[in-house]
């Protein structure tokens, strides 16, 4: 049976809780960052990536406000505050047959907060390695 994609990503934004992350990626999984220019590949550093995100935009601002979806991919726009910039933002997934995402993009304006998550998307995965 195949997993509920959406409903899984909704639930793990909002508990703010990486329970179920795993299972929801497939394991050759390509995340697409907008501070590293370079596609990270593998359910592990995907993996890394969304849990710091998670944390880092996961305040009691962050919410959903729009969401075009299809068979196999959505496009799920966001919105935040964080240190006083307001942050808009769209997810891009795209999932197999088996509801397991197969690529994750996400992208971010204007530039203050471009900078700004990725000078704290930098201190959690340098913490993450580190602990």
């Amino acid at each position: 049976m195949a997993i509920d994609t959406l409903l899984k990503w909704h639930e793990l934004v909002a508990n703010r809780s990486a329970q179920g992350l795993d299972a929801l990626l497939a394991d050759d999984v390509i995340f697409h960052s907008p501070v590293v220019h370079t596609p990270q590949i593998g359910k592990a550093i995907t993996a890394k990536y969304l849990l710091a995100a998670l944390h880092v935009f996961g305040n009691e601002t962050f919410r959903y406000v729009r969401e075009v979806s299809g068979t196999h991919d959505a496009v799920l726009e966001f919105m935040l505050e964080l240190d006083g910039i307001e942050i808009n933002g769209v997810d891009m997934l795209r999932w197999n047959d088996e509801g397991r995402i197969v690529e994750f993009k996400v992208m971010l304006r204007p530039l203050k907060a471009v900078n700004l998550i990725h000078a704290k998307m930098g201190q959690m995965l340098q913490a993450s390695k580190s602990g």
